[in-house]
């Protein structure tokens, strides 16, 4: 156990494990959030929109890279974990070979490797992960739509999911939470969304004549 830690704590490969001390304290962050009624990627994952050109060439950058429009939480795990892990086996050869390099060209070298391994891994991952969001609608376009509650009940406390779909037919899955005025609302229920509070949106029970008359979501 020793020699593992002197191994992984080696100057050499210590950006590499820091990296990896990153994914661990990230995923906890992501954890305890989740208990707590949040979720530490729903509040970066909307939060920054890489599918635009933009002025600033180092999103114009990420945005090659991520190029599936994985949620930005997935994005930063995932580049986290392709540079330790091939920065490790960078180090591992070197060793083996004539002896382990500075921890810099390493790290240049990792970089390198990553990023091809990030894009294909992103665009994998984006054909199998549900969208929170549109890239062409933003949230608050949402805002005065009728959805479907999903994962329920909402009340004041921890939010649930609301399915809704925007104007261009386009279906979300949404955090929601009753309006202060409001019972609770059972999964099943049509709801209006009339606020919005960063990527969490207030609901009320949907009048009748809202209600959308084709099937609902979860018939």
């Amino acid at each position: 156990m020793s020699a593992l830690l002197e191994h992984v704590m080696a100057p050499e490969v210590r950006p590499f494990a820091i990296a990896a001390a990153m994914i661990v304290i990230v995923g906890s962050l992501e954890v305890v959030t989740m208990l707590v009624g949040a979720s530490l990627s729903e509040m970066l994952g909307t939060s920054i929109d890489f599918s635009h050109p933009s002025d600033n060439g180092v999103l114009n950058a990420i945005s090659w890279i991520n190029v599936g429009g994985v949620p930005l939480l997935i994005f930063l795990l995932l580049a986290l974990g392709a540079f330790s892990i091939t920065g490790f086996l960078i180090q591992d050869v070197a060793r083996m070979v004539a002896g382990p390099m500075p921890a810099t060209v390493a790290s240049i070298g990792a970089v390198a490797v990553s990023v091809p391994l990030v894009r294909a891994a992103s665009r994998g991952i984006a054909r199998v992960i549900p969208k929170d969001e549109s890239y062409v609608v933003g949230l608050g376009d949402l805002v005065g739509r009728v959805g479907e509650v999903v994962i329920g009940p909402l009340d004041q406390g921890p939010p649930g999911r609301v399915s809704v779909a925007d104007v261009h037919g386009n279906r979300h899955f949404v955090w929601a939470v009753a309006a202060p005025a409001s019972g609770p609302l059972e999964q099943g229920t049509m709801v209006l969304l009339v606020d919005r509070a960063g990527t969490r949106f207030v609901a009320v029970k949907a009048d009748d004549e809202l209600k959308p008359s084709k099937p609902t979501l979860s018939t």
